[in-house]
């Protein structure tokens, strides 16, 4: 009778042993999923987030920010996007002022930046050089960094990277549809 307790007791101190083999083994090798230490997560910069706007809400942050940005500008002006990109001011024309007004039509480029095409020009009700309107307004008027008139091409370049935002913020243009009021940027966090 002693035999067979014996056999009883080796036996169940083995399938425990066996079984404490078993959940160690599992515990210690790793899984066969992806490790943290091994994660292909892509670590640049920046972090993007896509967003979605219209011609209302884009009005409004535009002439905040040229309010913010020129302030100390002797010259008051202001962007409306319309149907196409609205600038209105005044130029000073002996002691008088002209209203003027130029229309531009915006293009999203491929790298991010925005180009405002010159499309008309109103001064009062005179007829001038667009180009000469144009660099009239790069040399009297306080124009915020990254964007560059262009007079000769009757064109304004927005770099849209170069605008001086608030946490170093990058915007990147991705559509800019004034007529179905589709207007999409990138904004590019920095997160180092």
């Amino acid at each position: 009778m002693k035999n067979k307790w014996k056999i009883g007791f080796l036996l169940l101190l083995g399938i425990n042993l066996l079984f404490a083999i078993v959940m160690l083994s599992l515990v210690m090798f790793p899984s066969n999923g992806p490790q943290t230490s091994k994660l292909n997560v892509p670590m640049g910069e920046h972090v993007s987030f896509h967003v979605r706007s219209n011609k209302n809400d884009l009005n409004k942050l535009i002439n905040h920010y040229l309010k913010e940005e020129a302030a100390d500008s002797p010259i008051d002006y202001q962007i409306i996007l319309g149907k196409e990109v609205e600038l209105y001011g005044t130029l000073p024309f002996f002691s008088e002022e002209l209203n003027m007004k130029l229309t531009f039509e915006p293009k999203a480029l491929e790298n991010g930046d925005l180009v405002l095409k010159q499309k008309s020009m109103t001064i009062g009700s005179l007829h001038l050089p667009i180009s000469y309107v144009l660099n009239f307004i790069s040399e009297n008027y306080k124009i915020p960094k990254g964007v560059d008139i262009r007079p000769k091409d009757k064109l304004i370049y927005v770099n849209m990277k170069q605008l001086k935002l608030k946490s170093d913020i990058k915007i990147k243009a991705d559509k800019f549809d004034l007529k179905k009021d589709d207007i999409r940027f990138t904004i590019l966090v920095p997160v180092k």
